[in-house]
């Protein structure tokens, strides 16, 4: 199934129960972990399903290059899907497809996450279980060399050079979960970058880009309201710190200036495109260092279903991943 055979108008396509939780009608199949290449597949990565909280059905999903290169240590990019927190996991086959193709193409090891939706487990559960990926990785590297690592890793990882990424709704995960892991002790592990694209953000006030493409067919603005009504804890609004960084809130308060190097990609046909750059600037007059990559040319996810702005993108952050120390 190729992604752009899917209407754009079914994106967002779900139905609310009487007990609150949410009838998913995905657009995109799941597809299993490729535990191994068989003949004929165009597959360049090798992927394995590992248990994270069987407690709330969480798991992680691992790729590696089918060919990685000869004595030499990847980065790792522990990464987090979109679907504005209520829609798809890790088995997704456009978010399977984009992790497999960037594991092969960087290369690097990629950890893709599953976590919990809302409404049946509004934010910060989300924020919870990217931590609790963040900590499972730690635990493997505390045991490299023992029996109990993971050992992909102990074969391929540079613990030395972990980064966050995410699309969409990844993006507003991995930039809360970067913020969440600057309170703990990581160590050995090191996250040295964040990488976001598209990241979804808003506030009560409506942006220019918001008003301008609230129509949007891909992403509409009141897709995003909705999303956010459904994710967010009860009885707040989207000033709330987990929708609009801009405000602050306890989660940012004096670990902003921390943040490691940021990498943005955005497009002027999404309606976040205004509230993303709002945030490349508030992180910036931080001090942070951010690698801003925004074109006129795209719209809210188009990697999925345009082959060149994909590659453009996995260009884009392997640059930002190979430069990055």
């Amino acid at each position: 199934m190729l992604a752009s055979s899917v209407k754009l108008t079914n994106l967002g396509d779900v139905a609310e129960n009487p007990d609150g939780s949410l009838t998913r009608n995905s657009a995109f199949p799941d597809v299993p972990p490729t535990e191994q290449i068989t003949p004929g597949s165009e597959e360049l990565s090798l992927s394995k399903d590992i248990p994270l909280n069987p407690n709330n059905k969480t798991f992680l999903r691992l790729f590696r290059p089918l060919n990685p290169p000869q004595n030499t240590k990847l980065p790792l990019i522990i990464y987090y899907h979109g679907g504005g927190f209520v829609l798809y996991s890790a088995a997704t086959l456009v978010f399977h497809q984009t992790c497999s193709d960037m594991a092969s193409h960087f290369p690097a090891l990629v950890l893709s996450v599953d976590y919990r939706l809302a409404p049946e487990h509004r934010l910060p559960a989300a924020y919870e279980d990217a931590m609790e990926s963040i900590k499972w990785v730690q635990k493997q590297v505390l045991d490299i060399n023992g029996p109990s690592c993971e050992p992909w890793f102990k074969e391929y990882l540079d613990f030395s050079r972990c980064f966050l990424m995410g699309m969409s709704a990844g993006g507003n995960i991995a930039y809360h979960a970067n913020l969440l892991a600057l309170n703990i002790e990581i160590k050995p592990l090191k996250i040295i970058g964040l990488i976001l694209n598209v990241p979804y953000f808003s506030a009560v006030t409506k942006t220019e880009s918001e008003k301008r493409l609230s129509n949007d067919p891909v992403f509409s603005l009141a897709m995003s309201d909705k999303m956010w009504a459904l994710s967010l804890p009860e009885d707040t609004d989207r000033d709330h710190e987990y929708c609009n960084p801009i405000v602050g809130g306890s989660l940012e308060k004096n670990k902003i200036e921390r943040l490691p190097r940021c990498f943005f990609r955005g497009y002027g046909g999404d309606i976040l495109v205004d509230k993303q750059k709002e945030l490349v600037k508030m992180l910036e007059s931080r001090g942070v260092d951010v690698v801003a990559r925004f074109d006129e040319d795209g719209f809210h996810g188009v990697e999925i279903f345009d082959p060149e702005k994909a590659k453009a993108l996995y260009d884009y952050v392997k640059e930002f991943v190979y430069t990055t120390v």
